[in-house]
């Protein structure tokens, strides 16, 4: 068995469901000490956060991550434990395997066959590891970045962990994320008896045409990188479950996905201007979940996209597809953030998995990227 599949198979045995951390970052400092790593715990409202760093020159190359797991679902329909690792044709299963505790232990490894092969590498090394992705994402790597940023720490370039590959190793390194941005839109009507509408409003009368405007609006273009910003609704409810009784509120739940060709200010005034030429008398509340971040081609995708290159022959692709990670709150103290992992067809599914034929050369990806760039 090799180093990484041991590590991880260890990792994928302690049940971290988010926003636990079980023990996995304790194991993680007791690995890095002996290769020089400076570890920290960071701990904010239950959840566990480790900086581990390396040396103090720059440039500064940190690997990113997390050890929490999304909930098992219902034992019963797993063939094998959730947290039994168990390997069968060809695959390791357990929660985490592919999301994301296969990467952790590659970049673990890694970093422990670079180091002793290069004990005077350039710059500096370090680990940026939560137990609070799966979850609010409120008290984990935002808080992290937060304290490096007040002590003045410098990242150059990161490497996020999460499964982006989509039918082979190597084929997709995520470069970006788009943001998120809901709103909860209450338009005001006056209930009364449906037959006798001229003595109420009707909100969902009122609401249909800016609905309708709202649906069509081409709200950017996109770039090189996004396809054009997203206005979807997830939600509408009005009525009071009887038919013949005029509703007093249309309530409407509503969500952005946006590209860097556009910002939180801009859409929210342009909603409000389509909302106010309709006439409408309404409330609307905004909750920004994360803002899109964009690292266009440059140093750090060429060095991974190279060491891809090398390890499996595959052309990887930049992409900025899927839904939001910590990459969104790093990209705030960091110019270079891309995200690089396994496939994720299996993640927070039942039964997820890894092929074992993808967990070493997973690591020699990492440790060739950090060949590209430290010497």
């Amino acid at each position: 068995m090799s180093q990484t599949l041991a590590l991880t198979e260890e990792l994928i045995a302690l049940s971290s469901v988010t926003p636990e951390d079980k023990g996995c970052q304790d194991r993680l400092a007791e690995l890095l000490t002996p290769l020089g790593f400076a570890c920290e715990t960071i701990a904010s409202g239950g959840v566990t956060n480790l900086w581990a760093r390396r040396g103090t020159a720059q440039p500064l190359l940190v690997f990113a991550g997390h050890t929490d797991v999304v909930p098992t679902g219902p034992l019963e329909k797993w063939q094998s434990h959730p947290f039994t690792p168990t390997q069968r044709d060809g695959k390791l299963y357990g929660r985490g395997a592919a999301d994301m505790k296969t990467s952790i232990a590659a970049m673990v490894v890694a970093v422990e066959e670079f180091t002793q092969a290069h004990p005077d590498h350039k710059g500096s090394i370090a680990f940026l590891i939560t137990s609070d992705e799966e979850g609010p994402a409120t008290d984990g790597t935002v808080i992290v970045c937060d304290k490096l940023k007040a002590r003045g720490e410098q990242l150059d370039y990161c490497i996020v962990g999460e499964p982006t590959s989509a039918d082979k190793l190597g084929d997709m390194i995520k470069n970006g994320r788009r943001g998120s941005m809901s709103g909860r839109l209450a338009i005001k009507g006056i209930q009364g008896h449906i037959a006798y509408p001229h003595l109420a409003r009707n909100p969902i009368h009122q609401a249909a045409p800016a609905l309708a405007e709202l649906a069509a609006e081409k709200w950017d273009d996109g770039n090189e990188y996004y396809t054009p910003t997203s206005w979807q609704m997830s939600n509408i409810h009005a009525g009071t479950g009887a038919t013949n009784v005029i509703p007093g509120e249309v309530v409407v739940d509503f969500n952005f996905r946006f590209s860097t060709a556009s910002t939180v200010e801009g859409l929210q005034q342009r909603v409000h201007a389509i909302l106010d030429r309709h006439g409408l008398e309404y409330e609307l509340q905004w909750t920004v979940g994360g803002l899109p971040f964009l690292t266009p081609r440059g140093t750090l995708s060429e060095a991974l996209g190279r060491a891809i290159r090398e390890e499996t022959g595959v052309d990887t692709e930049l992409s900025t597809t899927g839904g939001t990670s910590d990459g969104r709150f790093i990209a705030q103290i960091c110019p270079q953030v891309v995200e690089f992992g396994p496939p994720n067809g299996s993640i927070h599914k039942i039964d997820e998995h890894i092929e074992l034929r993808y967990i070493d050369p997973l690591k020699n990806i990492y440790r060739k990227t950090l060949e590209n760039l430290l010497l």
